[in-house]
């Protein structure tokens, strides 16, 4: 994989449970280059914001461990002081949080939490962060920016708390943003509003950006390679046409074959068996995603799967995905007399 602008190598993310660490983010390698969006996708449980909190170095010192390396314009981020990781976050590394009713403190106006990340990070005076806040204000397209600067969090829509929580990632013009699953509760306007947002910012900063979502229609959208999750693993990863066109990982596949198509009224809706397994029974050898899929012999995965390059830019983890097909595909091959060798 190329080296970019954010270049993780061999990440895991460690949590402790009844004094044991398990991983959530497990052995992880990706990078990201400046004007470039990569989507995050895969359910719940995954470790996709586990991996954007390790980014950011917001886990609990005392409840967790970072193995691995997180290179940030060539410098080893993991390893850095707290001090020195305050200076960074913000400054040029911004991230926007899933819910902006924790991210927000409710009992400062909206303006003056703005204005702390500007006072944290520049030599602004007073009167000229004011203008700046502002400004920020009205480039997340608030109207009415002296009036909504004094409100309190509460007093504002969900849509308008997101956009807050949007400016002041973008307070200091970072080089890299994380966007946390910035459209979840959101209505579809508001949700396609936001999105269009992020993307302005990337032109126009020429900043790296992860986004990171469940959904498949905003990475489809926005992301220029996307990164598929699963159980703490990095399953598949690719430039987003090519991993709509040619996805190749079951999980892939079958993420993708259980959106609802609106022409497709009387098919029937896929829908994956089980799901992502808890952190202390996770299967820690073998393919993660073997137990959802087992109508597929046992021999066609391997023991200790990697992620292999296919084409070029096409990664995908585990040589299952050279025997999958869906139920339905193979009692329809069998009724038609198809078996395989």
């Amino acid at each position: 994989m190329d080296k970019g602008l954010l270049n993780i190598k061999n990440l895991s993310t460690s949590f402790r449970i009844n004094d044991q660490f398990y991983a959530a983010v497990d052995n992880v390698s990706l990078s990201v280059n400046k004007n470039e969006i990569l989507g995050i996708v895969g359910e719940s449980g995954s470790g996709k914001s586990a991996l954007a909190f390790s980014i950011m170095g917001l886990h609990d010192k005392l409840n967790s461990k970072i193995e691995g390396e997180i290179n940030f314009k060539d410098q080893n981020i993991a390893a850095l002081s707290e001090k020195k990781m305050n200076k960074l976050r913000g400054e040029e590394i911004g991230m926007i949080f899933q819910d902006p009713l924790t991210a927000l403190n409710p009992l400062k106006i909206v303006g003056e939490q703005i204005s702390e990340m500007l006072y944290l990070h520049t030599r602004l005076g007073k009167k000229e962060r004011k203008d700046k806040v502002l400004d920020l204000i009205n480039q997340v397209g608030i109207p009415r920016p002296e009036y909504v600067y004094n409100q309190y969090p509460h007093e504002l829509s969900g849509g308008m708390r997101q956009r807050i929580v949007i400016a002041i990632a973008i307070a200091c013009d970072p080089e890299f943003l994380i966007a946390d699953e910035p459209t979840t509760a959101l209505d579809v306007t508001i949700q396609a509003q936001i999105l269009s947002l992020i993307k302005r910012l990337k032109n126009e900063t020429n900043s790296g950006v992860i986004l990171i979502t469940h959904d498949l229609g905003v990475v489809a959208e926005m992301a220029d390679r996307v990164a598929v999750m699963y159980a703490g693993q990095i399953v598949e990863i690719a430039p987003v046409k090519e991993l709509f066109k040619n996805p190749k990982h079951p999980y892939t596949r079958s993420l993708l074959n259980s959106v609802p198509h609106g022409h497709e009224a009387k098919s029937k809706l896929h829908v994956i068996q089980g799901m992502v397994p808890s952190l202390q029974k996770l299967p820690r050898t073998g393919c993660r995603f073997a137990p959802r899929i087992p109508w597929i012999s046992e021999s066609a995965h391997e023991e200790h799967p990697e992620l292999n390059e296919i084409s070029p830019g096409h990664f995908v983890r585990c040589t299952c995905y050279k025997h999958f097909e869906f139920p339905d595909q193979v009692e329809e091959a069998v009724g038609n007399g198809v078996t395989g060798s």
